[in-house]
């Protein structure tokens, strides 16, 4: 069962910029870090909604008495419910996904927000660029650029004062969080599946049936940076099979859907941003990436 609860707040409270969706589970002192990092480096006003799973180690008493925003669960109910519980406390028009392990740079929000304006329209999904400590291959992360583990070896100052050089081109493909979208995609969408939980390919997900209402604008912003401590939570769950279960419901494999459709993976134009895209043409690239996925089925 979920249960849901809005802070106090003055009556002259400006409407929030973003409302900023943390899911969590038993994480305290990283989404303490998280939060802090949003109140400290945010050029704007934001709403923070947490949904805490289970919140055996004080998370939700920590919340309350932090003044946030957030719902409740009595267990883990994954990534995907969570997010859907806690949009429904959502008051922002845009609304940003955030993983609780997770460190905001400076002025995140605002070259996000930069973005949003300069593209002038409600049809798009946009993400910032995470800083890890290794080097993934991914070349939408700027990395490797190790500024700690946790919160209790993390050099904060240290990268407060080196997370421009952390800066990347914009890149084309927005998948990851911190994420944004204007909050009637979100509903046209419906939000989260949650038949994607605890959450594996529940992101792939999203951009698909962003895709499928007609988003053509994934747009990674390589100067809006967040330090991700990389998979705090995910290290302890047991995880769906979401790349069959992404096939299933699509048809085609994530991977072939971020070469194809959203670029992500295009290796021949490069990781640059490519603007609105087109809608791809029924080649025989496709044809066989439809029938490789069948393969991967059996």
């Amino acid at each position: 069962m979920i249960q849901y609860f809005l802070a106090k707040e003055a009556p002259s409270c400006e409407k929030p910029v973003f409302s900023i969706i943390v899911p969590t589970w038993n994480n305290l002192e990283m989404v303490k870090l998280c939060v802090a990092s949003v109140l400290k480096n945010s050029a704007y006003n934001h709403q923070i909604v947490l949904h805490v799973n289970h919140g055996a180690d004080g998370t939700r008493e920590w919340a309350a008495e932090a003044g946030l925003d957030y719902t409740f669960s009595d267990q883990n109910v994954g990534i995907c419910l969570a997010c859907n519980a806690a949009y429904s406390l959502a008051k922002a028009d845009y609304i940003v996904y955030l993983n609780d392990d997770m460190y905001v740079c400076p002025e995140w929000d605002l070259h996000l927000l930069d973005a949003i304006k300069e593209y002038g329209r409600e049809d798009f999904y946009f993400s910032g660029t995470i800083i890890e400590r290794e080097n993934s291959g991914y070349n939408c992360v700027s990395a490797p650029h190790n500024y700690g583990t946790n919160p209790a070896d993390f050099q904060e100052e240290r990268l407060l004062k080196e997370y421009k050089k952390c800066m990347i081109a914009d890149w084309q493909g927005a998948n990851y969080p911190p994420s944004v979208m204007h909050r009637r995609m979100w509903d046209l969408i419906g939000g989260f599946s949650v038949d994607f939980s605890p959450g594996m390919y529940s992101d792939p997900d999203i951009s698909m049936k962003l895709w499928q209402v007609g988003v053509r604008n994934f747009k990674g912003v390589g100067s809006s940076l967040a330090y991700h401590f990389m998979g705090k939570s995910t290290e302890r769950v047991v995880k769906n099979d979401g790349r069959k279960q992404f096939i299933r419901k699509w048809g085609l494999s994530a991977h072939a859907f971020f070469m194809l459709y959203t670029k992500l993976l295009n290796h021949e134009n490069g990781l640059a941003y490519q603007g609105v895209l087109s809608d791809p043409p029924a080649t025989l690239a496709h044809s066989f990436q439809r029938f490789l996925a069948r393969l991967k089925m059996w």
